[in-house]
């Protein structure tokens, strides 16, 4: 009994690194307070690789919090910089809708603050482009003068992942 539970111990304390764990992931330099993400050993890109990757965001983030889905993209950034994806490769786009709009919205719109304002910013910074479905926006009463700066607006969603398509822009599945 005592080998068995010692063998088991020693394949246990074995396997233990193989195992990733939050503390493995790392934080990047595109999104430097955001979006940390595991290095991949072994992986790598053919030099030279463009991204351009669209991003669909209609939940709103809880009232307190960073939306995850900005983190999502703060990730991405993050990953594929470190993958030596060049800045001038590497595109970003979030149409936001529905709910999430709340998390694009000043200080003074929201009438609190707006846990989403640092991840914004260097998110845009990073030159992640965000843009407001319109009808959305309509629907909530909400006017431009009312979004963080660098936020811009579209007439809709469907027509602002259509002209993402257009210019090359894949639709991230999650």
């Amino acid at each position: 009994m005592i080998r068995i539970i010692l063998s088991l111990s020693i394949l246990l304390g074995l396997s233990a690194p193989t195992l990733a764990g939050r503390d493995d992931f790392v934080p990047g330099t595109a999104v430097p307070d955001f979006g940390v993400y595991a290095p991949v050993t072994g992986v790598e890109l053919p030099a030279g690789t463009r991204m351009k990757i669209a991003f669909d965001v209609s939940e709103a983030g809880p009232t307190d919090a960073v939306n995850r889905k900005f983190e999502m993209v703060a990730r991405s950034t993050n990953l594929h910089a470190a993958k030596g994806v060049a800045p001038e490769n590497l595109s970003a786009a979030i149409v936001v809708h529905g709910g999430a709009g709340l998390d694009l919205l000043t200080t003074e719109a929201r009438g609190a603050e707006n846990p989403n304002a640092g991840i914004i910013a260097q998110l845009l910074a990073a030159g992640v482009t965000i843009q407001l479905c319109g009808q959305s926006a309509e629907g909530m009463d909400i006017k431009a003068a009312d979004l963080l700066p660098g936020i811009t607006m579209s007439p809709s969603a469907i027509t602002a992942h259509a002209l993402l398509q257009q210019q090359g822009f894949t639709l991230n599945p999650f």
